[in-house]
């Protein structure tokens, strides 16, 4: 639909020229009544040419060439809005788009033969993965699906940090219940690493070396044993809700390869540091930001913000049209500065988006669980699939905006009732499919012969919604709004469900039964299809 609007205003445009002059935004109505789709355009004109804005939309409406089996009727409204009505008729050629293009419906090559890449999750591997950075991976994975879909040959990458504090912590808790083990009496700080995993990855060595190992430094098997296992159970992890990564990134390979103190070095050269309290400083002022910050500290070790500008000039030099970055909200106040640096050495920046996402919460009869990995009360993700299911977790972790906090209600998540979105989107695909083995029995198949007869405002209604898919599909990729996504399925199937109450298929005449058997296959489809998107599958018995 939308595309056709666009195609009649681009020949409309040779005749008004100032159509060139706008962006046309086509919105849907809140109201039926005020059509389809709806346009503002001789509003924004009416400034621009100071003329009365219904003047302007008569003038528009008047130079459109359009195919009246098409648009049946265009009316102005208000002070100046275009609104379209488009024919019932148009609207069931849907159908037949759907059944011909299947799975790839929904798909854009818009931005096909560019190259993207989305790093997300990028945990060190200090302890399992938790519900908070489930949040990040399901949609991290979810926004590269999306890019896919509209042309983007997309790479998943997992940047990590196998060095530093954290690690020698880790090395060493593993050290302390190693020795305890074997019967030492130990001092185990309180600051390090609680779980259960760093006693059974002790308990591993134990049984493989014996007391073999007590005068072992705690950053050399210890820490290399724990690294290995706990990333095995990450990619474990991983797999368990259907994420793949293209790449594992060392933050070790930026100081082995050179690039931190060559990053440096440049920094020096174009005056955009300096030394003081011997420590070296970034001037972040100098580039737009409210403070210099420190990138070397004092005991000559690098924060954060150097490897990740290093880090993000490699993905330039790896040739990404665009770079998705997903973060914690406790990023906040970092990335605006690598952003800044890279700006600053000359790399568009433009081209990095950084996607900030809130934190979770888990709530069991209504309490908050609380989390903490140190102290390993937290919940982790296998924990949480194994009591919901890996299709669960993923629509909960989408199904909320990431900008807003999301309370995971692990008794909701549970429900097998319509309450539970999960539960009611995959019940409308299986009950299509029951619907289809039904028909089936009594003779009846799909036919795209008749779909004129498809009239009723329910039939209408879901014509319209399904015509929606790809521009919505398109517009959810280009602004990173996965949310948006299961918004749009639990809308289809409201629409489906009054549908299949106000509409018999069986027992109606046979014309018409076949031509509603494709607009249910139609349905099937696209609630497969986005679906997929989510990550959550489609099953065809409940």
């Amino acid at each position: 639909m939308k595309n056709y609007l666009l195609n009649i205003f681009m020949q409309a445009a040779n005749k008004l020229n100032y159509l060139n002059e706008i962006e046309l935004t086509f919105t849907v109505p809140n109201q039926k009544s005020y059509g389809d789709y709806s346009l503002n355009a001789a509003m924004i004109l009416s400034k621009k040419l100071n003329r009365n804005p219904r003047d302007i939309a008569k003038e528009i409406v008047d130079s459109l060439e359009y195919d009246k089996s098409i648009i049946e009727k265009i009316d102005i409204a208000g002070p100046g809005f275009i609104n379209f009505y488009f024919s019932s008729s148009y609207n069931t050629q849907v159908i037949n788009q759907i059944l011909t293009e299947k799975e790839n419906f929904g798909r854009s090559q818009k931005h096909s033969g560019k190259r993207a890449m989305v790093e997300f999750i990028s945990a060190n591997p200090t302890g399992p993965l938790t519900v908070g950075h489930g949040r990040n991976a399901v949609v991290g994975d979810t926004v590269a699906n999306m890019l896919e879909r509209i042309g983007y040959k997309v790479d998943r990458e997992y940047y990590f940090n196998n060095a530093g504090r954290q690690m020698r912590v880790l090395g060493d808790s593993v050290r302390l219940r190693y020795l305890e083990l074997l019967g030492y009496q130990i001092h185990f700080p309180e600051d390090y690493y609680q779980g259960e995993y760093i006693k059974e990855i002790a308990s591993m060595l134990k049984n493989e070396h014996g007391n073999k190992l007590v005068d072992e430094d705690a950053e050399g098997i210890f820490k290399q044993r724990a690294e290995k296992e706990i990333f095995a159970d990450i990619i474990k992890s991983m797999e368990r809700i259907g994420i793949r990564m293209n790449n594992f990134y060392n933050e070790h390979l930026l100081f082995e390869e050179g690039r931190i103190e060559s990053l440096l070095n440049e920094f020096e050269k174009k005056n955009l540091s300096y030394k003081k309290d011997d420590a070296v400083w970034l001037k972040l002022t100098e580039l737009g930001n409210d403070a210099d910050k420190v990138i070397v500290k004092s005991s000559g070790e690098p924060t954060y913000r150097l490897p990740d500008i290093a880090y993000h000039i490699t993905k330039f030099e790896r040739g990404y049209d665009l770079m998705v970055d997903l973060f914690g909200s406790d990023h906040n106040a970092t990335y605006p500065d690598v952003l800044a640096a890279l700006k600053a050495l000359g790399y568009d920046s433009e081209k990095v988006k950084v996607l900030i996402h809130q934190f979770v919460t888990i709530l069991q009869k209504g309490e908050v669980v609380k989390m903490s990995t140190r102290k390993a009360n937290y919940i982790t993700l296998d924990e949480l699939v194994d009591e919901v299911g890996a299709d669960v977790v993923r629509y909960f972790f989408n199904m909320r905006g990431i900008t807003s906090h999301l309370n995971f209600d692990l008794e909701l998540a549970k429900k097998q009732s319509d309450e539970n979105p999960v539960f009611y989107l995959q019940y409308a695909h299986a009950r299509i499919a029951s619907i289809l083995r039904m028909t089936k029995e009594e003779g009846l198949g799909s036919s795209l012969s008749n779909l004129e007869l498809l009239t009723t405002e329910s039939e209408q209604n879901l014509l319209k919604k399904l015509y929606g898919f790809p521009d919505e599909v398109l517009y959810i990729a280009e602004n990173y709004e996965t949310h948006r996504i299961a918004i749009y399925l639990e809308e289809l199937a409201a629409l489906f469900h009054r549908f299949y109450t106000e509409c018999r298929i069986i027992g109606s005449e046979k014309k018409l039964a076949e031509a509603r058997i494709a607009l249910c296959i139609a349905v099937q489809t696209v609630l497969k299809n986005g679906l997929s998107i989510l990550g959550v599958s489609a099953p065809d018995s409940m």
